[in-house]
């Protein structure tokens, strides 16, 4: 009686090494699908916008062309860099002062509900007025540097933050605390072996929100009160009917909120391993 290489062991293993592979490739040809499909997409967009200015004749003033876009950005993109630099100590000073506020009161909260009740409804409120309302007062009360963007940029992103972050530090397994209270572990141990690693998911889905918005609470506030920075450009260049440089400038706006947004992602995938399946 003949035995093929399939019925030994290691006939078996050969086949193990087989799907392995097949499932690496098909995995690799997903991530190269993933990487390339938008930016497919994108580029056939910005084909399609530059054929319609020019089978249509728009003027430049209306919709500049992205030949004219490309252009002003690779000839003023010393100009456009030093703007960038202050919107981007403010997107980032204000993200980082927003969300360790937020984290610290959402630790209070999770631990005194009566701040909660106290509190939390009058941060519901300032989070409801709208950011051009609030940009003046703080223009008003911090003068008209950095300060009131900063301010701006912060309150944007303290919201999200609080709530997520509330949740994730109360959204514990019972079962989790109760080990740890039979284990004797301190209320440090516990928040930091439980509540915490419970909550980073929450926190990181946040961040990621908070990255983009801090960009926007800045440029707002630059459109109150400023005569550099992103905001300031994007005033300047509507008042001058400048579009080419008004379309650019918000090109750069946005790849530098993408690249914070991005920032945050690879934080999270580094530090977030375990959780591959996301919040829960």
């Amino acid at each position: 009686m003949s035995i093929s290489a399939t019925d030994t062991p290691l006939g078996a293993f050969a086949d193990d090494n087989e799907a392995q592979a097949v499932y690496l490739a098909a995995k690799r040809r997903m991530e190269w699908r993933r990487r390339l499909l938008p930016l497919v997409t994108f580029l056939t967009l910005v084909v399609i916008w530059e054929v319609a200015v020019r089978v249509f004749d728009i003027k430049p003033f209306i919709a500049p062309a992205p030949s004219a876009i490309f252009t002003v950005l690779v000839g003023k993109f010393p100009m456009l860099m030093q703007n960038l630099a202050p919107t981007a100590i403010e997107a980032v000073s204000g993200f980082l002062i927003g969300n360790l506020a937020a984290i610290a009161i959402a630790t209070a909260f999770a631990y005194k509900e009566t701040l909660e009740e106290a509190f939390f409804p009058i941060a519901v409120m300032i989070n409801t007025i709208p950011v051009v309302a609030k940009a003046p007062i703080l223009v008003l009360l911090l003068g008209n540097g950095m300060e009131p963007k900063i301010a701006i940029a912060a309150l944007i992103c303290f919201f999200p933050t609080l709530v997520n972050m509330t949740r994730g530090l109360r959204d514990v397994n019972k079962q989790q605390l109760e080990l740890m209270h039979v284990l004797s572990a301190s209320p440090r141990e516990v928040f930091l072996k439980v509540r915490l690693k419970n909550a980073l998911p929450y926190l990181f889905s946040a961040l990621k929100i908070a990255a983009s918005t801090a960009v926007i609470g800045a440029i707002v506030g630059e459109w109150i009160g400023s005569t550099v920075g992103i905001g300031a450009l994007i005033i300047q260049a509507t008042y001058n009917f400048d579009s080419p440089l008004l379309y650019a400038t918000i090109v750069v706006g946005s790849v530098f909120s993408a690249s914070f947004f991005a920032a945050i992602s690879w934080a999270e995938r580094r530090f977030l391993k375990w959780n591959v399946g996301g919040v829960r």
